[in-house]
């Protein structure tokens, strides 16, 4: 299942989305991932999510962060949770690919029986009309 925390820049979605993933830390047997542009927030997580620094993988386009997903579930066969923070700026998504990108997530997820939870940097309504429906919170 897909989870969309929309809203413009400063709104304060990461800041929600850390204590999600924080929160589900006290609550999930299995493991959390959480993917972001920089390791500044990596002291704000708890010891029980692995954090990623996409960046330190050299990801170009969206089919290399299409590719690094595939990766990240295939080394961790427990994986229940995958926070997606600054998603546009991680996975390489224009506003004009954001509807296909996030369409592939929830397929992604759906195959390997996990949540994801992205922070979208746009407004909800600038989110495309087709994927709207997983808009959990509209800061």
């Amino acid at each position: 299942m897909v989870k969309i925390i929309a809203g413009n820049k400063g709104k304060g979605k990461t800041k929600l989305l850390i204590t999600k993933a924080n929160d589900s830390a006290l609550l999930t047997n299995g493991s959390i991932v959480f993917l972001d542009k920089n390791n500044k927030h990596m002291y704000e997580l708890s010891n029980r999510i692995r954090m990623i620094n996409v960046p330190d993988y050299h990801i170009d386009n969206f089919d290399m962060f299409r590719g690094f997903l595939y990766g990240v579930a295939s080394q961790d066969h427990d994986l229940e949770l995958l926070y997606l923070d600054s998603f546009l700026t991680i996975a390489h998504v224009d506003a004009v690919k954001v509807a296909e990108a996030i369409e592939f997530i929830a397929e992604f997820s759906e195959e390997r029986q996990m949540n994801v939870v992205i922070s979208l940097s746009m407004d909800q309504e600038q989110v495309p009309e087709s994927v709207r429906k997983y808009i959990t919170v509209a800061l």
